[in-house]
């Protein structure tokens, strides 16, 4: 009979995709922690529930976990937001919808920002080995076809000229600011910025914000 000190660990073979879930969930803790120089391999295995062992069959190196990390966070919004890209909606109806699923999936992953920020600061200090490969495999093919919906929406007359070079960043970092500037807000506010009511708040003013700022004036002076 297995004793419950083997029945709460996760070490083995036997489970790969939960033990390997199980490394990434707690190396996304302290990363997002710690950052990569910090982040310690023995603390991670310790809150899999795993041996270090296992953890290095899985993942070589903290350098190839941390690669998976990127993986997880860059292609997992990827993919939440490509399937909202490939909805048969018109320009307006598209950039709101991507808009609203991109806030959504960070807003449901509350730890990523704050690795993307580290990833991006140790890319201007130190260079990255992992940037080059995260713009190929999912910044560019996302940035392609927001500029797609983008050329489409001013084509229309939906949307007032813009430069989708300037327009996406804009937007991206309108999405993103509430969470990755958690912590300042919190001291500002006196509020706690991630309660749900704050967020679904911030949600609604950021499609808001998106509108005025890109949907042509029909008649009338509403957009």
């Amino acid at each position: 009979m297995a004793t419950a000190a083997h029945r709460s660990r996760l070490g083995s073979r036997r489970q790969p995709e939960e033990s390997r879930a199980a490394i990434l969930q707690a190396a996304v803790r302290e990363f997002s922690k710690e950052g990569v120089a910090g982040a310690r391999t023995d603390a991670i295995a310790r809150s899999a529930r795993v041996n270090k062992a296992l953890l290095y069959y899985y993942f070589k190196d903290k350098e190839a976990l941390y690669s998976a990390v990127l993986d997880q966070v860059f292609g997992g919004l990827a993919q939440f937001v490509q399937e909202v890209l490939a909805r048969d909606l018109s320009p307006r109806e598209k950039i709101l919808a991507y808009a609203g699923a991109h806030f959504d999936y960070v807003a449901a992953h509350p730890l990523y920002p704050r690795i993307v920020q580290s990833e991006m600061m140790r890319a201007g200090r130190e260079g990255s080995r992992h940037l080059e490969r995260i713009v190929k495999l999912y910044f560019r093919p996302l940035f392609e076809k927001l500029a797609e919906v983008l050329r489409q929406g001013v084509a229309s007359g939906e949307f007032r000229p813009v430069s989708p070079l300037h327009f996406i960043p804009s937007m991206i970092s309108v999405i993103v600011f509430h969470f990755t500037n958690a912590p300042v807000l919190r001291m500002m506010s006196k509020q706690d910025p991630l309660a749900p009511a704050l967020v679904a708040q911030r949600r609604a003013a950021v499609l808001d914000f998106i509108s005025a700022a890109l949907f042509a004036q029909q008649q009338g002076g509403r957009p």
